[in-house]
């Protein structure tokens, strides 16, 4: 009698809980090349019927970019079609067969151990499918939470998403750091005109076998996830959609209540029925402001960081890189608890402008002290000041806001349009940071450094001035107070 008077939080947790193994993935997808990638270049580099060039390294690294960009572009679609349940479902199966793939790219067929330029273009398919899994839940599952949240927790739950992405990025770098043991990474030396080659004495082990099984660890928590996601229901919104109003009565009623329940229940279908949204029916900023913090959330440079610690920490010249890393991660991680117990408090709007603030500072610290060996604790704390900032801010409120900002009626195309913007500029800072990084005026100056840095540094800068002038708060609204804000 009471669970159905005030509804049922464990049974909301529960479902939430699920969900958020999609960020998991997410996170640990895209942070498992940090660990494999030294072998898998090493692998390659021993082709006989092609030339694996450093170009080509860097397009395989990134791969899974191009299979998000696509993922995310087509998430509106299933989300809409298929609903937000079966999508997940679609996300999840992607993961695991491109962990398998990923591990085993000959896949019974192609002659096994043998680098060729056609397992290499097998290997890359694979990964574009775990992008695509990553597109798909990194627009959906905040999505899904957004939908199923109560408007009172509904920031906090949305943000444990952003946390799933890091403690996905922590869980992996340990399981590489763990399938590593005592082997070593290839020692892999430049020798000009874009080609590099194994120095003698690497461990053929982490050759042959390390990356594979880096790949290959994701399994476990992309079969997890595609089995559990079963057994979660569909979101109310998209039944109220999709015309099975009892079906999302019950849902609503497990999650808040009956009289609650009923109330939502009234709001959703007073705006859904409203008419036939198009995309741009509440104006062009509705829809620029979803995608321009997207295009903030990359452009401020936080996954140069994140995809290339070991080697930033290597250069800055610290004798355990992967170690760096991990205590990067942790950090990391506590600092996304800061945004999940203070955003319903604090409100969106600080919480960004606060991070924006203390990127600035960190990008900054960092343009002016790497490379000095003297400043390199100071650079190194610069470093960790601009990722936890990141952590507490951009990272789990753009989710929240990408989420809950957009009215119903277009949420799952909007969605998919700004995830779609955030993949593509993922792309470009990621593809863009080391040739930025190693630019020089004069031979040995250190002028791709502070420019890399201090460019981050101004974008953080711009980014703060957007949200405070343009971004609206949605702490306390409903989903459905959110229209009525727009229509006005």
């Amino acid at each position: 009698m009471e669970q159905t008077r005030n509804g049922s939080k464990a049974y909301l947790f529960s479902i939430v809980l699920v969900a958020v193994l999609g960020g998991l993935l997410f996170g640990y997808d895209t942070a498992v090349i940090s660990g494999a990638e030294k072998g898998l270049q090493a692998f390659f580099l021993g082709a006989g019927d092609f030339r694996y060039s450093e170009f080509i390294h860097g397009f395989t690294s990134s791969s899974a970019l191009i299979g998000c960009i696509i993922g995310s572009a087509l998430s509106g679609l299933f989300a809409g079609k298929f609903g937000r349940k079966r999508s997940l479902i679609f996300a999840g199966l992607c993961f695991f067969f491109s962990a398998w793939g990923s591990m085993m790219p000959e896949s019974y067929v192609l002659p096994e151990g043998e680098a060729t330029f056609q397992l290499l273009l097998v290997f890359n398919l694979y990964r574009i499918l775990g992008g695509i899994g990553v597109g798909m839940a990194s627009a959906i599952c905040p999505m899904y939470i957004g939908e199923v949240a109560p408007s009172n927790i509904r920031g906090m739950l949305v943000s444990w998403n952003q946390f799933a992405i890091i403690g996905g990025q922590l869980i992996v770098y340990f399981v590489n750091f763990l399938i590593l043991g005592e082997h070593t990474n290839p020692v892999i030396e430049s020798i000009g005109q874009g080609v590099a080659r194994v120095m003698p004495g690497s461990d053929p082990w982490t050759i042959s076998a390390g990356w594979r099984y880096m790949f290959g660890s994701e399994m476990v928590p992309a079969g997890l996830f595609a089995i559990l996601i079963c057994f979660v229901p569909e979101t109310p919104r998209y039944l109220v959609m999709s015309g099975q109003d009892e079906k999302a009565l019950g849902i609503l009623s497990r999650i808040n209540g009956t009289v609650v329940a009923r109330e939502i229940l009234a709001e959703i279908k007073e705006t859904i029925s409203v008419k036939t949204e198009k995309l741009f029916s509440y104006g062009f900023m509705c829809i620029f402001i979803g995608i321009m913090l997207s295009v903030f959330q990359q452009a401020i440079g936080i996954n140069a960081v994140l995809y290339y610690a070991p080697r930033i920490f290597g250069d800055m010249g610290m004798d355990s890189p992967m170690v760096q890393t991990v205590i990067m991660g942790v950090i990391n991680l506590t600092f996304t608890l800061i945004a999940i117990f203070t955003v319903e408090k604090l409100g969106r709007k600080p919480l960004l402008i606060c991070g924006s603030i203390g990127m600035a500072v960190g990008a900054f610290g960092v343009a002016i002290t790497f490379g000095n060996p003297a400043l390199s604790m100071v650079c190194m704390i610069s470093i960790m000041v601009y990722s936890a900032s990141f952590m507490f801010s951009w990272g789990p409120i753009t989710w929240v806001l990408i989420a809950e900002i957009f009215p119903n009626t277009i949420r799952g195309a909007a969605v998919a349009i700004a995830v779609a913007f955030q993949w593509i500029f993922n792309f470009i800072v990621s593809s863009t940071f080391v040739p930025m990084f190693n630019m020089h005026l004069t031979p040995g100056d250190d002028f791709g450094h502070w420019f890399t840095y201090g460019l981050y540094g101004c974008i953080c800068v711009v980014a703060a001035l957007f949200v405070w002038r343009l971004v609206p708060e949605t702490k306390g609204k409903t989903l459905e107070d959110m229209t009525r804000l727009w229509r006005k």
